[in-house]
């Protein structure tokens, strides 16, 4: 006990181990040599000099989670790093040095901490093993003490910048071990900053789930009833109570074992307003909403007497559980916390609807339709709640959605992964580093023959390439290769890796990701029909290898990109944008690997190469002067004079008028001495307006402006001029990049063909 401190010693401990330098003072003529060490000084004093050296990151990370549970209200913690605590019996004299030691008025926690450089895979067998063996030692030991006894113990293991494998995770469950990293600890930081000390609660849900609360009154008056097929129960309660028992299911890396989750990580600037509003008095008559977890359970619910007669509702005393975490808040989080560290905590009352063992995917559905009303859920939020929600439905094509955004998710928040917080998840805020979509990779996935395809009633449609029939297995063996690949990527273009959307990346953006998820999907399917790979079998980094020669030209050709194909990647937008930078890509290949040809390349390379411009913009030189010569032949001869005003729609003629004003304005600046013509004002577009105008069509257009080709088609004058608003769209691709199609210049071609044999 007197290596332990509380209270305002606690406190001042917490002071100094928040700092991230080690202070000591030296002699004068140390100075030197304690720089060439690293030390930096700090302050200069009389007859010696005080320095500074940044902590090692094993301390550093210690300090950091001991800073935390200080923050969380815990009464009694460790003086230093010094703390040794025996283990085995007196006569052996065992003893373990703990990392963090923290108690509260119901629990202990040990806390071992482990810290890497950067992320790199973990192998703590010996470690766990070790625990194993003298973990029962060490709790025994601290029953003993009087102000421990009884109480609840736990062992936390708590990592930074490392990658826990199965094995370790497994073991750790066995022993009754919590996993803490570095996700866990940010978020319980968080959580502190804006609760305090009330975050503790949800710390202890998560650690003594299903465990007993001390002493507490868990009677309470209430209204049983029922809805939507649902046990509910009505009821007002102390937020300090409810707070023992609640827990928030948010959506984070902290809670990823729980999914699924769903709630946004509460708002400390909207908790502030709530706590100023309740602290005057201020009250919320709106129920929060929860789900009372039973464990299988029956609640206790003793009837009142008199009861209504023919009343569905019953009136009663309900005895709540007594258990951490046994009531998940799907709606009302920040009015109940409002309450947490408020004057009015325990003297106020919330009412609450309580439901009973509403399982995840329900309490996903609730708080998805209470929110769709009020505060939008982003689109992100919405894919990853998706991610968890359908991962389970009987509508396998939704399972497979479920599990491309749960990869697209893995991929943003596994260690290894080259994503690696450079996907924004859930609603996490996007940043020029991270700046890809669970969205773009979803869809690029759904692009690819990766996935088994469904039709009515389940049937498969399309098997998957790497489909092995459920989600689990599936993801098995895609996730790894997409992410060999990308790290392929990441290898070979470091620098343009990191740039993400800043200073005109293109390989980190979202197009270029959605084009390369397709790219990966047309090599695969390449080397399958050359007999090359059996993806269903084979290990993620052999397929890359099998890859790589058809994929090192892009990587050659992001290596010498040019400033203006960077724009064309990067400006390419909406479905069609996408698909240009996906075919580019496949040329690039295919200028390497003449056998690398997918389907529609070809002709997508004869579109783009500009062959058929030179001709097609002569024919729509042609055509124009044609159409509008004769439309103007044609309307002098029937409105004489009157044309222009008898002959166009109103409409037509104001635009006409308006541009010529304009133009005659420009000129008369320019000290252009020309009058425009209100005709040449007129667009083909607008030639289209005047043929279907009043009677102009049957009297003037229908023999010479119907192509013989349409003459029994049905929809009339609409549909036997629709060729003109298509002569029009193509005419105004005026862009140098725009390079006209096959099929746009065959269509021109036969439209001057026509329009000069029938003149």
């Amino acid at each position: 006990m007197d290596k332990l401190v509380s209270g305002k010693e606690l406190m001042g401990v917490k002071k100094q181990r928040s700092q991230p330098f080690i202070f000591e003072k030296f002699e004068y003529e140390l100075q030197s040599k304690r720089e060439n060490e690293g030390w930096i000084v700090d302050r200069e004093l009389k007859s010696m000099i005080r320095m500074k050296h940044p902590k090692p990151i094993d301390e550093k990370f210690e300090d950091e989670v001991w800073c935390l549970f200080a923050s969380l209200g815990f009464s009694y913690m460790n003086r230093d790093r010094h703390l040794e605590i025996p283990y085995g019996t007196e006569s052996l004299n065992t003893t373990k040095q703990i990392d963090v030691f923290a108690a509260d008025e119901e629990t202990v926690l040990f806390v071992e901490c482990k810290c890497a450089v950067s992320g790199k895979k973990g192998d703590f067998k010996t470690d766990l093993e070790a625990i194993k063996g003298i973990k029962d030692g060490l709790f025994k030991t601290v029953h003993r003490e009087k102000a421990f006894k009884g109480k609840k113990v736990k062992y936390i293991f708590a990592t930074k910048n490392y990658e826990i494998t199965e094995p370790d995770r497994n073991r750790m469950k066995d022993m009754g071990i919590y996993h803490f990293d570095e996700y866990g600890i940010k978020y319980f930081a968080e959580l502190a900053k804006h609760l305090g000390a009330c975050a503790r609660y949800q710390l202890l849900g998560t650690l003594f789930a299903g465990q007993k609360i001390g002493a507490m009154e868990n009677r309470i008056p209430a209204i049983e009833g029922q809805m939507g097929g649902y046990t509910y129960y009505s009821f007002s309660i102390e937020p300090e109570k409810l707070l023992k028992l609640a827990y928030v299911l948010h959506r984070n890396e902290a809670n990823s074992d729980m999914m699924p989750t769903y709630q946004r990580i509460i708002k400390k600037p909207r908790l502030k307003e709530i706590r100023k509003f309740i602290d005057n008095k201020g009250f919320f008559p709106n129920s929060l909403i929860i789900s009372i977890d039973t464990n299988g359970k029956r609640l206790r619910f003793d009837l009142a007497a008199p009861q209504v007669e023919n009343a569905i509702s019953r009136i009663g005393i309900l005895y709540l559980p007594q258990l951490y975490r046994s009531a998940y808040i799907i709606d009302g989080q920040h009015r109940l916390y409002g309450y947490a560290g408020s004057k009015h905590a325990e003297d106020n009352t919330v009412p609450v609807v309580a439901f009973v063992n509403l399982d995840k995917d329900k309490q996903v559905e609730l708080f998805m339709e209470i929110n769709e009303n009020q505060k939008a859920v982003s689109k992100n939020l919405q894919n990853t709640l998706n991610a968890d929600l359908l991962w389970t439905s009987e509508d396998k094509n939704k399972q497979r959605k479920a599990l491309r955004l749960n990869i697209a998710q893995r991929l943003g928040e596994l260690q290894s992964s080259p994503f690696f917080n450079r996907i924004v998840i859930g609603e996490n805020e996007a940043s020029a580093y991270c700046c890809l979509t669970i969205d773009t990779i979803e869809n690029g996935l759904k692009s690819t023959h990766f996935l088994t395809r469904f039709g009515k009633d389940n049937n498969e449609v399309e098997a998957g390439t790497f489909d092995r029939g459920s989600n689990d297995a599936t993801r098995d063996i895609l996730q790894p290769f997409l992410m060999e690949a990308f790290q392929y990527f990441k290898n070979e273009l470091p620098e343009e890796w990191e740039l993400g959307d800043s200073n005109l990346g293109v390989l980190t953006i979202n197009n270029t990701i959605h084009a390369l998820l397709r790219i990966l999907n047309d090599i695969v399917d390449f080397l399958i029909a050359n007999k090359k790979i059996n993806p269903k079998i084979m290990d993620g980094k052999d397929l890359v290898e099998m890859a790589e020669p058809y994929l090192a030209p892009l990587v050659s050709y992001f290596g010498t990109v040019t400033e203006k194909d960077r724009e064309g990647i990067r400006k390419n937008y909406g479905s069609g944008g996408k698909a240009k930078v996906w075919r580019t890509f496949q040329a690039k290949i295919n200028e390497t690997r003449p056998e690398f040809e997918p389907e529609g390349l070809k002709g997508w390379i004869r579109d783009n190469s500009k062959q058929f411009n030179a001709e097609s913009y002569t024919l729509i030189q042609d055509i124009e002067l044609i159409i509008k010569s004769d439309f103007a032949a044609k309307l002098q001869r029937r409105y004489k004079d009157k044309w222009l005003t008898l002959g166009i729609p109103p409409k037509v003629y104001k635009h006409a008028n308006t541009l010529k004003g304009k133009q005659d304005y420009e000129n008369s600046i320019n000290g252009i001495n020309k009058v425009v013509d209100i005709w040449d004002c007129v667009t083909i577009a607008n030639c289209r307006d005047i043929a279907v105008f009043s009677s102009n069509w049957t009297e003037l257009f229908e023999n010479g402006y119907t192509r013989p080709e349409e003459v029994s088609i049905s929809g009339g004058k609409s549909a036997k001029t629709a060729w003109i608003t298509k002569f029009a769209t193509i005419a105004n691709n005026t862009s140098a990049s725009y390079s006209f199609s096959e099929e746009e210049y065959l269509f021109l071609k036969a439209i001057h063909t026509w329009l000069k044999e029938r003149a």
